[in-house]
C-alpha cells in the first residue's frame, strides 16, 4: 500500500480547510441530497463529500457508508488531493497503490473509486467521490458529470462560509469543541450541544421578537426494529430518520439526537400554532414513506411532544414539559403530536 502523500504546501491547504469551519459540523440537507442524487445517477454503492484533515479524512456528507471518518494514510481521497486532479481507480486490487489497502481487502471492499477534488482558495480540501465493490470505469461524459457535481459542492461550501449561521457557529464553539458535540452515527448535534447552544438559541429568538419552542420526538416501537434487523438495521433507521427530520426543519432550526431513538428540535416561532406545524412536518417526513431495511419495506413513525418556553423557565423545565407531552402522545396511540400546556 502506498500511503496518501502530503502536498508540499500542506500548511496552506490545511489553512484553507480550517477557514471554512466545516470539519466536525452537522449534516446539511443540500449536501445530503447531492450525494444521494449522485449515487442514483452513477449507480454506485457509496458517495461521499470527503474532507482531508490533518491525519484523517472526515465525511461531511455520506450515503452508503456508516463510518464518519478514516485515517488519512489509507484514504484514496488523499491521493486525489495530493495530485490536485481527478483520480479514477477502476479496480483497486490491480493498482499497486491500493491492492493491500485495509478498505480494499476488508470492508467496505472497495474496487472502484472516482474522486473529483474540491477547492477553496485555490487549495484542494477534499473530494466528491464514489466507491463501489465491483470494478468499473467512467466514460468521458461521466467524468464531466462528476466534475459538474463537484462544482455544485464547491459553490455551496463557498456560500455556506459566508452565511450568518456559520458566523454564529464560529462565535459559539471552536473546532476542538465541535468534535465533542457531534453524534457520530447521525451526524447531528448531541445532548451536550443542546446545553451548549440553548442560551444562543433563546437569545436569537428573543432578538427576532419570537418565542423559543422545543419539539421532543421518540421513534415508535424502535426496540422491535433492533430485534428484527439487529443494531445495523436500527442504525440505518436512526440515520434515515435524522435526514428526514432535518429536511422538514428550517435552516436555522437546531436538531439534536438526545440519545437512543430520542430527538429534540429547538425552533424560534411566533406561537403554538406555528410550533405545531413544524412538528407535524417532522412527523410526516418520518412516517409518510416506509423505509427500506435489509431490502424490506419498514413503516416507521414518531411521536412528538411540543412546548413553548415560559417566563422564568430554563432548559430543564422546557425539556420536562415537552417530555410529558411526548408521554401523552405515546399513551394516546403514538404517531401524533401533543402540545404541553404551561406549567401551573
Amino acid at each position: 500500500m502506498l500511503p496518501a502523500p502530503c502536498p508540499a504546501d500542506e500548511h496552506l491547504r490545511q489553512r484553507a480547510l480550517d477557514d471554512l469551519q466545516l470539519v466536525d459540523t452537522p449534516a446539511e440537507l443540500y449536501l445530503d441530497t447531492l450525494v444521494r442524487l449522485t449515487r442514483e445517477l452513477f449507480e454506485v454503492e457509496t458517495v461521499l463529500v470527503s474532507l482531508i484533515d490533518h491525519d484523517r479524512q472526515w465525511f461531511k456528507a455520506r450515503i452508503g457508508l456508516e463510518l464518519a471518518e478514516t485515517p488519512r494514510d489509507i484514504s484514496f481521497c488523499g491521493h486525489a488531493v495530493a495530485q490536485r486532479s481527478p483520480l479514477v481507480v477502476e479496480d483497486a486490487r490491480q493498482d499497486p497503490r491500493f491492492a493491500d489497502n485495509p478498505v480494499v481487502i476488508g470492508p467496505p471492499f472497495i474496487r472502484f473509486y472516482a474522486g473529483q477534488p474540491l477547492f477553496h482558495d485555490d487549495q484542494p480540501i477534499g473530494t466528491l467521490c464514489m466507491l463501489h465493490p465491483q470494478p468499473r470505469g467512467l466514460s468521458q461524459q461521466e467524468r464531466l458529470r462528476l466534475r459538474d457535481l463537484a462544482t455544485l459542492v464547491e459553490g455551496y461550501l463557498q456560500l455556506r462560509s459566508m452565511s450568518r449561521e456559520t458566523h454564529r457557529l464560529r462565535q459559539a464553539v471552536d473546532r476542538e469543541q465541535r468534535k465533542a458535540l457531534i453524534d457520530p452515527l447521525t451526524q447531528l448535534w448531541n445532548r451536550a450541544a443542546l446545553a451548549q447552544f440553548f442560551s444562543r438559541e433563546l437569545s436569537g429568538a428573543t432578538d427576532a421578537g419570537l418565542r423559543l419552542g422545543l419539539i421532543y420526538g421518540d421513534l415508535d416501537h424502535f426496540k422491535q426494529v433492533n430485534d428484527r434487523f439487529g443494531h445495523a438495521g436500527g442504525d440505518q433507521v436512526l440515520w434515515e430518520s435524522s435526514r428526514r427530520m432535518g429536511a422538514a426543519l428550517r435552516p436555522n432550526d437546531l436538531l439534536v439526537r438526545l440519545g437512543g431513538e430520542e430527538f429534540v428540535a429547538l425552533v424560534a416561532v411566533h406561537d403554538e400554532h406555528e410550533l405545531g406545524q413544524i412538528a407535524e412536518r417532522m412527523r410526516k417526513a418520518v412516517g409518510d414513506t416506509p423505509m427500506t431495511v435489509a431490502q424490506k419495506s419498514l413503516p416507521i413513525s414518531i411521536s412528538l411532544g411540543t412546548a413553548l418556553l415560559m417566563p422564568g423557565e430554563g432548559q430543564a423545565d422546557l425539556l420536562e414539559r415537552a417530555d410529558q407531552a411526548l408521554y401523552r402522545a405515546k399513551k394516546e396511540g403514538r404517531n401524533r403530536t401533543v402540545h404541553a400546556e404551561p406549567a401551573t
